[in-house]
């Protein structure tokens, strides 16, 4: 795996097979051994990617070896220092994940699988045979209520993110290691919404409002965001028009977490489906509404870290061959190897 060296003045990159990672890594500046504190990266790619038309979008190839959207992020995560990969995906797309990602990735780090169901709910609730989606964002990471005791970063499956923000999470949750009662200590990769738009149609974010320390004060889902004229055009969830900045942070879904979120989770999704009925086929549970509603509560505080990387994915069919010529590019400047892996 790859693997970054925090401590001062000492800086090692290099590729070792995983078997031979533990806690504790040899420092040849200093001598002696270190601590490593394991963080885990859990991708959600249990998405049935509606606007994208026919085919599991997270497995379209991109790269010049046939590289995937996934591996871009797991090898700029195992580069930053994270040491394991939890996958959500379906049941039903199984077979064909683990042949097409999970057999490679499992040669060079750590892999679990967990599975978002749509029927996975708390007692006495029961999911309507009508309803097609799983429940959000929110139920695909409880998903790993089960399986994660360390602290964890979270992305989408279809999203390229860029070197930066790995290493500033992965940077952030292993120094904020102290639990805080009542205080969820959370972090999320805060992009520049210029950075993360589609030149074929409408995209949604999380446009954030931010303190001057950095802290984020509240997240609103915003809708339709494209350019027009000039002009930038988005609208709210009831359809009205709203005011954006291309220089306003929004979340790509990147967030930093620590286990003890799951206690969040668990009790709001409960709340959730009574308010919004479980016989509802279309609500969802989703992470920017639940981190937004710790923090109007106090009971959250989310460090926005900025990154100035351009994001890219595959938003609609059309983006796909922008996706494939922005890799290429990086690859001939050599930030990726022409094989990733």
């Amino acid at each position: 795996m790859f693997f970054r060296h925090l401590q001062e003045n000492v800086t090692i990159l290099e590729q070792i097979p995983y078997q031979w990672y533990d806690k504790e890594v040899i420092s040849p500046n200093k001598g002696g051994y270190f601590h490593m504190k394991e963080i885990a990266l859990v991708i959600m790619a249990a998405g049935i990617g509606s606007r994208y038309g026919a085919g599991i979008k997270q497995l379209q190839k991109v790269g010049p070896q046939g590289e995937i959207m996934i591996d871009y992020s797991i090898h700029d995560a195992l580069e930053a220092g994270f040491h394991k990969v939890i996958f959500i995906i379906r049941k039903d797309i199984e077979a064909e994940f683990r042949e097409v990602i999970g057999s490679r990735i499992e040669k060079i780090c750590p892999v679990e699988y967990v599975f978002q169901d749509k029927n996975d709910l708390p007692q006495g609730f029961s999911c309507p045979q009508q309803r097609v989606k799983p429940w959000g964002t929110g139920q695909a990471v409880l998903a790993c209520r089960d399986i994660l005791d360390v602290p964890f970063a979270v992305i989408n499956a279809d999203d390229y993110y860029g070197k930066e923000s790995f290493v500033k999470l992965h940077d952030y949750l292993v120094a904020h290691t102290e639990i805080t009662p009542d205080l969820n200590d959370i972090c999320m990769a805060g992009f520049i919404l210029k950075n993360t738009l589609s030149e074929n149609g409408g995209v949604t974010r999380g446009v954030c409002e931010v303190d001057q320390n950095g802290m984020l004060i509240k997240v609103a889902e915003t809708y339709e965001i494209k350019r027009k004229d000039g002009s930038l055009l988005a609208l709210d969830e009831a359809g009205n028009s709203v005011a954006v900045s291309e220089d306003q942070y929004v979340s790509m879904n990147m967030w930093g977490l620590k286990p003890e979120f799951f206690e969040e989770l668990e009790s709001g999704f409960e709340k959730f489906l009574k308010e919004s009925g479980s016989g509802n086929l279309k609500s969802e549970y989703l992470l920017p509404a639940i981190i937004n509603g710790l923090l109007q509560e106090k009971r959250a505080a989310v460090k926005v870290l900025e990154t100035n990387d351009k994001w890219f994915g595959v938003t609609y069919q059309e983006d796909k061959q922008s996706v494939i010529d922005s890799i290429h590019q990086l690859t001939a400047q050599g930030v990726y190897p022409a094989k990733l892996f």
